[in-house]
């Protein structure tokens, strides 16, 4: 098969390519998939695709349009894509439903303690012959609760992680998993969460019900110096609504890997430009904030198995065993 594979690295190429082992045609492209560039999958049989390409119903149907019937996302979230859309269509969507748990929930343990212990300011300070301790007050983790907002494979994995620190673990889900249960993690409300925690750490998907979950009332009903976290996704969060919440001190930490308008930001070097996102530049300010751009799943890890699951689905797709292909229903 010839795929068009978009918004692609050089490490992406990399981890493709060993998967695909000379296999089908992988036409690489590092431009994002969107209206202007849809043209490029001319001629193929797939696309593949990232967090940040554009899969509504328009480049669904010119995609059609070439004859195209596979999309497959080398990501475990869908919410870039039009799903009723492809359905109509009978374009087939795959996805990689879990690369590795554990490289995201090591991240966010990582945001967590370059918050609490200014890890962060710490080291520019030494890099400038700055010894001093002012401002570098942490606390102790253990003891403290911890909200997972999310219990899939990644949400458990980060609870269980902060479990074995010694912290006081509650959990939010509509579908409570067992063995969290059996680990003595108590699933509570929302209205629990905001109550209770912390650290309030967020691993659900981004759905209409989602979005938005913090925000200007569910921050008023937190914790005052509560520290949040996001490794999900960007749209969880108002970012407005978080920056005000900053601003009266009622978030004492903030620590994002992804960000509800990052589409034109990461996985791209921008220094040589000019900021031109006002409100992300206003995060910047704020010295209680750490930000990385969506790199939690970067590790050599989960590359390998996004390369290898993502070409599996398209052997899959291939030979006509759509029972093998990890579909997004």
């Amino acid at each position: 098969m010839k795929i068009a594979v978009f918004s692609s690295k050089a490490y992406d190429r990399e981890f493709l390519s060993l998967a695909n082992n000379d296999r089908h045609q992988l036409i690489f492209h590092e431009v994002q998939l969107n209206p202007a560039t849809v043209v490029l999958a001319q001629s193929c049989d797939a696309v593949c695709c990232f967090v940040n390409d554009i899969l509504n119903a328009e480049i669904l149907q010119q995609l059609k349009n070439y004859g195209i019937s596979l999309v497959v996302l080398r990501c475990a979230g869908f919410n870039q894509v039009d799903l009723a859309a492809a359905k109509v269509l009978g374009i087939v969507v795959a996805r990689v439903p879990e690369y590795s748990p554990h490289a995201i929930a090591e991240h966010t343990l990582g945001l967590i303690l370059m918050l609490n212990r200014h890890l962060h300011r710490a080291h520019y300070r030494i890099r400038e012959n700055d010894y001093s301790l002012n401002g570098l007050l942490g606390f102790d983790l253990v003891g403290k609760t911890v909200a997972v907002i999310g219990t899939g494979k990644i949400g458990r994995t980060f609870a269980r992680i902060m479990n074995g620190i010694g912290c006081r673990v509650i959990a939010y889900d509509p579908f409570p998993h067992e063995s969290l249960l059996r680990d003595d993690i108590q699933y509570v409300t929302l209205a629990q969460v905001w109550a209770q925690a912390d650290i309030i750490s967020l691993h659900c998907p981004l759905t209409p019900t989602t979005h938005h979950l913090i925000n200007a009332d569910t921050i008023a009903q937190m914790r005052t110096g509560v520290m949040l976290i996001n490794t999900g996704r960007g749209g969880l969060i108002d970012t407005r609504a978080v920056i005000q919440g900053l601003k009266e001190r009622k978030i004492g930490y903030l620590g994002l890997d992804v960000y509800e308008e990052e589409a034109d930001l990461f996985f791209e070097d921008n220094s040589n430009q000019l900021l031109q996102d006002d409100v992300f530049a206003r995060l910047l300010t704020f010295p209680n904030v750490v930000i990385t751009g969506h790199q939690a799943f970067f590790t050599r890890e989960a590359m390998a198995k996004i390369g290898r699951v993502t070409l599996e689905n398209i052997n899959h797709f291939e030979a006509g065993e759509l029972a093998k292909v990890h579909c997004v229903e």
